[in-house]
């Protein structure tokens, strides 16, 4: 038993009505970024981010910007594969009354303050992310880097309805070719269009008070062809959507079952096991190397986000396609749990 075809969205579609309720004809996905994020009202509830992970063959470098209404937040984090120093900085702005969240997935936005400044310019088909921390664990970093958006590439985006007042837009935009540097302190990390890819994860919505959800996801060359996965769990259950989808060099196969994560909240080092929850379509294991932890507690507002880095292998079988054999592709999963 497989879950019900999803409707697919093939033409500009405005997420929100007059009253900035949820629009009907924006419940889907479209393998276009077609959905215009037109969010009003919901007072405290309104919830955007654009984020940002970039794999390199050293490092992972990630930088987010987001607004949730009550203060935007910004960071910024650095992991080294082989020596595992890792640094992450945040900012929040109360209020976050300065801070302009774009209404479309392709558009450019930026924060900048003393202590952190990150623009991400976006022009014909080019995302130039320029990210500067003057202290960084004690370093100067200094970023910059040209991510490009294929034109022929498909991407996922899907509108999650949870009801006419609480829903969200993802657009989840997996292997982005990615060129430029990261520069932290005397270290410098070189990117290449061949082999390094962006992802991009960019949300619009209004959430209940408490959300938990999982996220796994990869976008790495495995010889000749090139591979993301986007993998969704908890927060989408029983809506009847999902942000399951596989991508093989540019081309989207979108997964309509839910999947079950299971993993261990006492040790999430311990691998984590990723299958559909009626059929054997998709089998993974996920080893981890190593474990972030983002925690904030401002009493009204809580969050804890267990982001793991790490290694996918196992099989996926694609929709009236072959089998797809993933062996030791590099990744990230996470649990996160907010109240906000």
């Amino acid at each position: 038993m497989r879950q019900h075809a999803e409707k697919e969205i093939t033409v500009a579609t405005l997420l929100c009505d007059e009253k900035g309720n949820l629009n009907p004809k924006a419940i889907g996905y479209a393998k276009k970024p077609l959905i215009q994020s037109n969010l009003k009202g919901h007072y405290m509830r309104k919830k955007k981010w654009n984020y940002w992970c970039v794999f390199g063959d050293e490092i992972l470098f990630s930088a987010t910007i987001s607004h949730l209404d009550f203060a935007a937040v910004c960071y910024v984090y650095f992991l080294n594969y082989e020596t595992q120093r890792y640094v992450e900085k945040t900012i929040t702005i109360p209020l976050g009354n300065k801070i302009k969240m774009a209404s479309n997935v392709l558009e450019s936005i930026q924060f900048h303050s003393k202590e952190m400044s990150i623009q991400l310019l976006y022009i014909q088909n080019e995302t130039h992310m320029t990210v500067t921390i003057p202290d960084f664990d004690g370093d100067l970093l200094h970023a910059d880097l040209h991510i490009s958006h294929p034109p022929e590439d498909e991407s996922l985006n899907v509108v999650i309805p949870w009801n006419r007042t609480q829903f969200q837009f993802t657009a989840k935009h997996h292997l982005l070719p990615t060129t430029g540097f990261v520069k932290v302190g005397d270290a410098r990390y070189t990117f290449q269009a061949e082999d390094n890819f962006s992802v991009l994860d960019y949300g619009r919505g209004v959430w209940p008070r408490k959300a938990t959800w999982n996220w796994g996801f990869a976008s790495q060359r495995v010889g000749s062809r090139r591979i993301g996965l986007n993998f969704g769990g908890k927060w989408t259950d029983g809506t009847g959507m999902t942000e399951n989808a596989i991508i093989v060099d540019g081309k989207l196969t979108k997964i309509h079952e839910d999947l079950l994560f299971t993993y261990n909240t006492n040790d999430f080092m311990q691998p984590w096991k990723i299958k559909t929850k009626f059929s054997k379509d998709v089998n993974l294991t996920f080893t981890p190397f190593f474990h972030r932890i983002a925690k904030t507690d401002a009493k009204l507002v809580t969050s804890e986000v267990h982001q793991m880095m790490g290694y996918y292998n196992g099989n996926i079988q694609l929709e009236n396609g072959p089998t797809l054999h993933i062996q030791q592709l590099l990744g990230c999963i996470e649990e996160h749990k907010a109240k906000w």
